[in-house]
């Protein structure tokens, strides 16, 4: 709840009017209590997992299998209606009675670690540095908890559950055990206690970690995937291999990007299975066309080679450019 009754008090405040955002803000929270305020996460949880699959699921379920097969990652595994639909109720019950049922409780933490409902909104300067740091520390948490769930003891009693779909489906991104949904929400919410921020940013993160979430477990990918241009990005592939070798699966842990598997070496087994893949596809090509990729990977190699040596000795003329500058030319103040 805002301390301001008017706008025109919110503005006093601030030194500025409002922008277009803040005023819907002050419009939206100015008589709501920030409790309610946080119970909107489990709002936009549930609004969130019954939306961002649905596309990939009607499409499974719609199209025929000559169109679906080049970007399914297991074509033949073909999901019914009904996969989906006890997928989908047995998660939500999950979900509102564990997420829920935290969210009741764990207002106090929020308020201790400074998560702000006020004026001014952040920046989206703010907000894009916020989130890349949650995504960051919650993928590092993510990765080592993970690699405990698939201790023995820790698998067969709680992550086999997740397991139980060794195709993934967007469905299944949050079916677990209700202590692994506990568990891996640590994670998640370690980056806005480590670096607070405002609840539209908390708000933010937690739609967009869902729905990274729901990407990696598709089950499908594709070349328009705006994802494919996040450095270090696993991806639905790259997690699905994760769940076809199954619970003796020891490679890739991580939730989103792939340095922590590359660091501490539990992305072998996924290296050696696309080396094997690139292996089958090159025995089964003619020679000429084996010539031509290798070819074509030389040409490529050199292209860049070429860039970089271009860059360098641009680079080396500027300098010394600037260097002749400075013995020609004495008002100016060479850098030290």
């Amino acid at each position: 709840m805002l301390p301001y009754a008017t706008a025109a008090e919110a503005e006093a405040a601030l030194g500025r009017g409002m922008t277009a955002a803040e005023a819907a803000w002050f419009r939206y929270s100015a008589w709501t209590p920030d409790r309610c305020l946080y119970y909107h996460n489990v709002v936009i949880l549930m609004v969130v997992y019954t939306l961002a699959p649905l596309p990939l699921a009607l499409l499974e379920l719609r199209a025929p299998p000559k169109l679906t097969g080049p970007y399914k990652l297991q074509p033949r595994v073909r999901l019914t209606a009904g996969d989906f639909l006890r997928c989908y109720r047995d998660t939500a019950r999950v979900l509102l009675l564990t997420v829920g049922a935290l969210q009741l409780v764990s207002f106090p933490a929020v308020q201790l670690v400074g998560i702000r409902t006020g004026l001014p909104l952040p920046s989206l300067g703010e907000t894009a540095a916020q989130l890349l740091v949650y995504f960051l520390v919650e993928d590092y948490l993510n990765y080592w908890l993970h690699r405990l769930l698939h201790t023995p003891w820790a698998y067969r009693t709680i992550h086999r559950v997740h397991h139980e779909y060794a195709a993934p489906m967007g469905f299944a991104a949050p079916y677990a055990h209700w202590a692994e949904v506990l568990i891996l929400g640590v994670p998640a919410f370690a980056g806005p206690a480590m670096v607070p921020c405002h609840m539209t940013t908390f708000w933010l993160w937690f739609l967009l970690r869902h729905v990274e979430a729901v990407d990696t477990h598709s089950g499908f990918t594709f070349p328009f995937n705006p994802t494919r241009f996040i450095p270090f990005y696993g991806g639905a592939e790259y997690h699905d291999y994760h769940h076809f070798v199954g619970g003796q699966s020891q490679s890739n842990f991580a939730s989103v990007f792939t340095f922590c598997d590359y660091i501490y070496g539990t992305d072998k087994g996924y290296r050696y299975h696309k080396a094997s893949l690139l292996a089958k596809v090159l025995v089964h090509m003619s020679p000429s066309c084996v010539s031509s990729s290798y070819i074509l990977l030389y040409c490529t190699m050199l292209y860049y080679i070429l860039v970089y040596m271009h860059r360098i000795s641009h680079a080396s003329i500027d300098i010394y450019m600037s260097l002749i500058n400075c013995n020609y030319n004495h008002s100016y103040i060479c850098p030290r």
